[in-house]
């Protein structure tokens, strides 16, 4: 195991230099002059020598002279191993200032959707998978498929309509407390729910016909011991692989939830530096979603082990 984790921390070495410089690459080469990004078209020359010189943009891409150091992607390296991630435009700024102020918001939206809709989601799979065939199973496939097939957007735009401004169940908009989360986590598990009951139902399904479930009833096992002790421990693996996967994609998904009920989470930010032009926030969000994946994917491989003992890790 500790090899196996020193291996894979190595790993992970060369892939963040490989997303810092295609970051790099993106937002300086291909996005063109940030200067004219930021200042406009009609920018002066002044203007735009100016804001180089003050964000260090002057500086030659890779390769400084007469110091080979004296270059953007060497300073950008740099800083981002201090922990800078330089200066917000629009806020004068920090860049890690401004994305801590919206770690708290965003954590407080996702960890719930992410535990709520993968508690809720596995415990309709298994009722599926007890009741396969029968009418409740077809009743929440014919659910989950409807879920499917009605885009996120739909369920923000409804949830706001019906629920806040015409029940006035639940706030419209703003973070004053904890309550004014509870319809955007209620949508966020709501709008996932057709896609992971189905997901955790087939992979359910698939250890439900192998001979070792029917050796237990054989030995005379009661059915919801069989489902719960055997058949979804036996499903942890391609699980846990489908939430680890999912983690990014809900990272991402909380940035329209957060921009359409104004939370001032990290999604509500990037949107915000997205239409001001403020690269370095959105570089540095970018950075720090591609992160996160690889840490993910390092705490699913090695929690494999610990879920299946045939597996090993060398």
């Amino acid at each position: 195991m500790k090899r196996y984790l020193i291996r894979r921390l190595l790993e992970v070495i060369p892939t963040t230099f490989g997303i810092i410089l295609l970051t790099f690459l993106l937002f300086h080469v291909v996005g063109g002059s940030p200067a004219q990004v930021v200042l406009g078209k009609n920018a002066t020359k002044e203007a735009i020598a100016a804001f180089d010189a003050k964000y260090g943009y002057d500086k030659p891409l890779f390769i400084g002279s007469p110091d080979w150091k004296d270059s953007q992607f060497c300073h950008y390296v740099g800083a981002l191993a201090k922990g800078d991630m330089g200066i917000s435009t629009e806020h004068q700024r920090p860049v890690a200032d401004v994305l801590k102020e919206g770690v708290g918001a965003s954590l407080m939206l996702t960890v719930p959707i992410l535990i709520g809709g993968s508690i809720l989601g596995v415990g309709l799979a298994l009722l599926c998978a007890a009741w396969r065939g029968g009418k409740w199973d077809r009743s929440i496939l014919v659910f989950s498929t409807i879920l499917m097939s009605v885009n996120y957007v739909i369920w923000v735009l409804s949830g706001q309509f019906l629920l806040a401004f015409r029940l006035h169940l639940f706030p419209i908009w703003g973070f004053e407390s904890a309550f004014y989360l509870v319809l955007p986590v209620c949508i966020g598990i709501f709008s996932g729910l057709g896609r992971d009951v189905r997901f955790f139902r087939a992979v359910i399904l698939d250890e439900v016909y192998k001979p070792y479930v029917r050796t237990a009833q054989a030995k005379g096992l009661p059915g919801w011991r069989i489902m719960l002790i055997h058949v979804f421990r036996n499903s942890l693996l391609p699980i846990l692989t489908y939430i680890s996967l999912s983690i990014p994609f809900l990272f991402t998904g909380s940035l329209l939830l957060e921009s359409f009920f104004g939370i001032p989470g990290l999604g509500n930010i990037s949107i915000n530096a997205i239409n001001s032009s403020d690269m370095a926030v959105v570089r540095a969000v970018v950075v720090l979603g591609a992160l996160l994946y690889q840490a993910v994917q390092l705490v699913t491989d090695l929690c494999y082990a610990r879920l299946d003992p045939r597996i090993r890790l060398n």
